[in-house]
């Protein structure tokens, strides 16, 4: 190959290294960087700085930057990171932030940015990584190697993976909940001297952690401002996961989005968006999941566009979960519930979901019109603690709603028929005269009954069962018809008050 060809070969590499290979979760080779920049430093380069061009491809929204280098541990060599974007140190759109040798792992984007880094406008174009080398010893060495990914709008806010790993690696029942708010919108709580402010976001966490909670989402009205605080946040509260999300309030009703921080147009008037089903559209390439919150609140000036009256109905196919339990409801019957079982008779899947809808983080008991953090508790079967993985879970329907938010109760249902087995969301195919095996498991709740639902009837077999023990295991059978039906359990006290809401299992379903 001539000099010329190899040039031209390179110059075709790095143009390859730089196209916007905007993953997603799951796709092969994810975590592969978008660009790698690496190089050598000697004594020469001894209180110096060196800069490190790269371009940014139009459409990106989010640069994240994994730093390392050689001689840190045998040499005391440092080197301190910065970025400045396409109008150098002094222009419009210049300094982007400086981390020194604080970290090596940064992100900066639209919405948030890791400390010492400035969010903003991600703008294409020539950027360049900061290197300053405060100690490097004469006669020492020092490989560097920067690792670039570039993300587009519409990335969910899991990616890139080597920003946000798992908090925990291994499957099983993780409690949070999913409707929260802070300063961000229109949560206020009492100042240091009494006064209702404000309330900040690391209030919410630390009652989170308090209540011993596996995941939060934030869902301030309309914004994802909050996406900058939760950044800063996590590293801190590692045993916590943050998940952004954001309610989205309409004059005709309200639902949470949950796992983008992409810009959503709520404007529903049927001008700016005709309805919702144009917004179901608008944020189907995000993602993220959608739940509707609320749907039996009423409507009007004390709780304007709470009710779900959206018009025309909206495609229940494209929305993911519902509200059953809202926190604000406290008192009072559990307003989800009715919208949630019609959507289940029509053949829609939706998962039902709880969230305290908490406005006021120093809250340490509910009342009516208001809820504690983590009351109701939202429990999700996932393959670990990480964004995806608790969002994959509620999708699958892995979940069952703990109303008083008790941190330990647990409900979980198996089925299996003809050699197949199915858990709560999943689906079990049943021949007409195929037998069915049914098994339930709740624990903490002795003396409780357990209720059995098929089709929101109660199931022939023993509908109703007081739970001996705080280790409870029940079993059932049903023999198949061949038609199309939805298994559920829930758990109340002797008052009849609910306090498990297990979600189906999907008999022949035909969606």
């Amino acid at each position: 190959m001539t000099l010329a060809r190899m040039r031209i070969a390179a110059l075709l590499l790095l143009a390859l290294l730089a196209l916007p290979a905007f993953a997603r979760a799951g796709d092969a080779g994810r975590e592969a960087p978008n660009l790698v920049l690496q190089g050598d430093l000697d004594g020469k380069d001894n209180q110096t700085f060196r800069m490190l061009p790269f371009d940014v491809p139009a459409g990106t929204a989010r640069i994240t930057v994994q730093f390392d280098y050689s001689g840190h541990d045998s040499d005391h060599t440092t080197i301190d990171l910065g970025m400045l974007g396409p109008d150098g140190f002094h222009g419009q759109d210049g300094f982007r932030g400086w981390s020194g040798g604080a970290r090596k792992l940064f992100t900066i984007a639209t919405t948030d940015a890791s400390p010492g880094y400035l969010p903003g406008t991600i703008r294409p174009g020539r950027w360049q990584l900061m290197l300053g080398i405060p100690n490097i010893r004469a006669g020492s060495h020092s490989h560097y190697v920067a690792k670039i990914w570039f993300s587009g709008a519409d990335a969910p806010a899991w990616e890139p993976a080597v920003l946000n790993p798992p908090l925990r690696s291994v499957a099983g029942w993780y409690r949070g909940d999913l409707h929260m708010h802070t300063a961000h919108s229109d949560a206020s709580c009492p100042s240091q001297s009494g006064k209702r402010v404000p309330c900040p976001l690391f209030l919410t966490v630390e009652a989170a952690v308090r209540r011993g909670l596996d995941f939060i989402a934030i869902t301030d009205h309309n914004t994802v401002s909050h996406a900058e605080a939760m950044r800063e946040l996590q590293p801190y509260f590692d045993r916590l996961l943050l998940i952004p999300g954001r309610e989205v309030t309409t004059f005709s009703g309200h639902a949470n989005l949950w796992g983008s921080t992409a810009p959503v147009d709520f404007r529903i008037d049927g001008t700016q968006v005709k309805d919702w089903n144009a917004l179901l559209d608008a944020v189907a390439p995000l993602h993220a999941l959608i739940s509707i919150n609320h749907p039996r609140l009423p409507d009007g000036e004390i709780c304007m566009g709470c009710g779900w009256i959206a018009k025309p109905p909206v495609d229940m196919a494209r929305v993911q979960a519902v509200e059953v339990v809202n926190g604000e409801d406290t008192g009072t019957p559990v307003t989800g519930l009715p919208f949630w079982t019609a959507a289940l008779a029509e053949g829609f899947r939706p998962t039902a979901v709880g969230g305290s809808d908490n406005h006021d983080a120093t809250l340490t008991a509910s009342k009516f019109g208001a809820s504690m953090v983590g009351r109701p508790t939202t429990v999700v079967h996932a393959d670990a603690l990480s964004m995806p993985a608790i969002l994959d879970g509620i999708r699958a329907g892995h979940v069952f709603v703990d109303v008083a938010g008790s941190g330990d109760r647990l409900l979980e249902c198996n089925a299996q028929s003809g050699g197949r087995h199915a858990a709560m969301g999943d689906t079990l195919q049943a021949s007409a005269g195929q037998r069915v095996d049914i098994h339930v498991h709740a624990a903490h709740v002795a003396g409780m009954h357990l209720l059995a639902l098929l089709d929101e009837k109660p199931l022939p077999q023993g509908a109703d069962r007081v739970l001996a023990g705080d280790d409870a295991r029940e079993d059932y059978t049903w023999t198949g018809d061949g038609q199309r039906h939805w298994l559920r359990f829930e758990v109340r006290d002797a008052q009849g008050g609910l306090l498990l809401i297990g979600n189906p299992i999907y008999i022949n379903p035909r969606r």
